[in-house]
C-alpha cells in the first residue's frame, strides 16, 4: 500500500521558515517534519512513498538523495573519486518524488500521480503529526466499504471558554480543553482510486468539490481520532513541537512501541 504525501505548498504562514526551504523540510528535533510522518507511517508496515513535489521541491529531492549520508558516517576518498556511505540506520523506505507543480492545487496534485496508484492508498499533509492508529484506520476504512475515510481530529480551543446565562452574566470559566474547536480534518485519509476521478485539473481544490461530491454520495466517512495531533502551520505551532521533542517523550514517536505491538499492528494490516 502506498502512501501519498502532499509536500508542495508555499508555507506562507510560517514563512520565516518557508523562505529558505519547503515546509516538509522545517526541523523537529533536528529531523525534517516530513521524516517524522514517514516514521509514522513506517511504524505500521507502510514503507512506500509517493512524495508530491511543488515549491522548492529540488531541495526534497537533494534531502533523499543525500539521505543516508546526513544521517550516519560518510568518507569520501578524494584520490579515487569515491563516495562511501555508512548510515547509522537504514530506513526500508521506498520513496517516489513527482514533480506535480509549484502552484498546484492539493487535487491537483493528486491527480498528477495517479498512474501510481492502482490500489487503496493512505494520503496525508507533509505538515502534521499524530499518534493515530494507523492499523485502526486502515481496518475501518476496509469494512466500510466506501471510497474515502478522513482522520478526524479534535482542534484545541486557543483561549478559555466562558459559560454565559441568557443575561450575559458568566456562570462559568474554564481554561481551553481539547474538544472546544470541534472535529476537523486531520489528514491520515484512506482513499480508493476511484476518488481520483472527482478531481477536474490542477486547479482543483481536494477539499472543496472532491470532498462535497463524495460526500453527496454517502462516499466519505469519518475515523475519530481524540488523541494527540498537531499541525505545524505556523512558527509558533512549530515550538510546540519542538517543545514536546525535546521533553524526551513526545506523542507521535510511536515507533519506539514495543515490538509486541508491532507485530499486533501487522496482524491487522494483514487482515486489511
Amino acid at each position: 500500500m502506498k502512501v501519498v504525501i502532499l509536500a508542495g505548498g508555499y508555507g506562507t504562514r510560517i514563512s520565516e521558515e518557508s523562505q529558505v526551504r519547503p515546509k516538509p523540510l522545517v526541523e523537529i528535533g533536528g529531523r525534517p517534519i516530513i521524516w517524522h510522518i514517514m516514521k509514522i507511517y513506517a511504524h505500521y508496515g507502510l514503507t512506500d512513498f509517493v512524495v508530491c513535489c511543488g515549491y522548492k521541491g529540488d531541495m526534497l529531492k537533494k534531502y533523499f538523495r543525500d539521505f543516508m549520508s546526513l544521517s550516519g558516517q560518510v568518507t569520501f576518498d578524494l584520490a579515487r573519486n569515491t563516495v562511501h556511505a555508512i548510515p547509522e540506520q537504514r530506513e526500508p523506505w521506498r520513496v517516489t518524488l513527482v514533480d506535480t507543480g509549484e502552484a498546484t492545487m492539493t487535487g491537483g496534485r493528486l491527480k498528477r500521480v495517479r498512474h501510481l496508484l492502482d490500489d487503496t492508498f493512505c494520503l496525508t499533509y507533509g505538515d502534521g503529526v499524530s499518534d493515530v492508529d494507523i492499523a485502526a484506520l486502515l481496518e475501518f476504512h476496509s469494512k466500510s466499504g466506501l471510497a474515502a475515510t478522513v482522520t478526524a481530529v479534535l482542534q484545541p480551543g486557543r483561549f478559555g471558554a466562558l459559560h454565559l446565562s441568557p443575561e450575559h452574566r458568566v456562570n462559568g470559566f474554564r481554561e481551553k480543553g481539547p474538544e472546544d474547536g470541534g472535529f476537523i480534518n486531520g489528514g491520515f485519509f484512506v482513499m480508493e482510486p476511484s476518488v481520483i476521478d472527482q478531481i477536474d485539473g490542477d486547479d482543483t481544490v481536494l477539499e472543496r468539490e472532491p470532498m462535497d461530491r463524495l460526500v453527496e454520495a454517502g462516499q466519505l466517512q469519518a475515523f475519530l481520532h481524540r488523541g494527540f495531533w498537531q499541525p505545524m502551520d505556523s512558527l509558533r505551532d512549530k515550538m510546540v513541537l519542538e517543545n514536546l521533542w525535546q521533553s524526551g517523550s513526545p506523542p507521535w514517536r510511536i515507533w519506539d512501541t514495543p515490538k509486541s505491538k508491532l507485530q499486533q499492528a501487522g496482524a491487522l494490516l494483514r487482515a486489511v
